[in-house]
């Protein structure tokens, strides 16, 4: 093969490479972090005592309790008198082991019903829905404790609320399929392509320098990215969804994507700068084997001697 068409091939080779860094990133982690259960809950569990997000839920499940007391209470006063200590008893059970299992719990269920939803093959689409009714057993039990006036009235219902709607879960199942398909074959491409365009190119150390730094900018795009990501998505929520809990989430779900993010712009700048020392470095090596030992100086000639006369 000619060199410069061995050259045009490999830098085509390493520009598909480094284009599919990140969207290789993104969907494994999509993949498998987000489709793995306990890795899900476990990522999800520290947000029990993050303080916006106990704030939303406090003020979520507060409302839903006062909402169904109201209906049972008809006096004025004692509705007034009651409200506070709803609210107050429901921001103190956040606080408590109770409701980290619960939250534990609500995740572990939310996330096994979304994934069965989206893996499901039988074309029934019925919406995903999550029951609040034992969070709200636990409260009445803490307000009956706290001697709360009419908290044994408190309804313990069985509400279903829609996590998935169900006319949108046939073309999330489309997508899911296609993201557990990319999240293999996209790293694997990305790999396949570098190797092979390293291995035609005519100058390798330039070669595996462009692989790196191209490796770099996929990690910054992809972590900026990650960062307007965060913007538009709060930005796209209703008014009445709490935007500081909503950002906690954001983050605590993208932190492992902005770690491989981090990782592939430092290993990439890094392999880079191997590449560049080395090149400076190896000639000055060689020169000095070239140069060798100094031998002996060679004998002056000398010119033919007259005839004495």
């Amino acid at each position: 093969m000619p060199p410069r068409l061995r050259s045009a091939l490999s830098a085509v080779l390493i520009a598909l490479s480094c284009f599919l860094v990140p969207f290789g990133a993104l969907a494994a982690w999509a993949a498998y972090g987000l489709t793995d259960t306990g890795r899900y809950v476990t990522t999800m569990a520290p947000l029990a005592a993050d303080p916006d997000v106990r704030e939303a839920v406090a003020d979520t499940v507060g409302d839903d309790i006062w909402h169904a007391v109201d209906q049972h209470l008809d006096v004025r006063p004692a509705r007034a008198s009651v409200r506070p200590f709803v609210h107050d008893a429901v921001r103190s059970f956040t606080r408590t082991q109770a409701f980290r299992l619960a939250w534990d719990t609500g995740n572990r269920v939310t996330h096994d019903a979304i994934l069965r939803a989206l893996r499901e093959e039988d074309g029934h689409d019925r919406p995903v829905t999550v029951d609040l009714a034992p969070v709200t057993a636990q409260v009445k039990r803490q307000l009956q404790q706290d001697h709360v006036p009419l908290a044994q009235r408190i309804p313990v219902q069985h509400t279903a609320i829609a996590v998935l709607p169900a006319g949108e879960l046939a073309t999330l199942r489309k997508g899911f399929h296609v993201l557990e398909v990319a999240a293999f074959w996209l790293p694997v491409a990305a790999v396949a392509f570098a190797v092979i365009g390293i291995a035609l190119a005519v100058r390798r150390r330039r070669a595996i320098a462009a692989t790196a730094l191209g490796t770099a900018l996929g990690g910054a795009l992809l972590g900026l990215a990650l960062t307007v990501g965060r913007g538009l998505t709060l930005a796209g929520l209703p008014a009445d969804v709490p935007h500081p809990a909503a950002g906690a989430i954001y983050d605590a779900l993208t932190g492992t994507l902005r770690t491989v993010a981090w990782l592939l712009l430092g290993l990439g700048l890094a392999v880079a700068c191997t590449a560049w020392l080395t090149r400076y470095l190896r000639p000055a090596r060689h020169g000095r084997r070239a140069q060798g030992p100094a031998g002996p100086a060679p004998a002056p000639v000398q010119g033919p001697t007259r005839a004495r006369a």
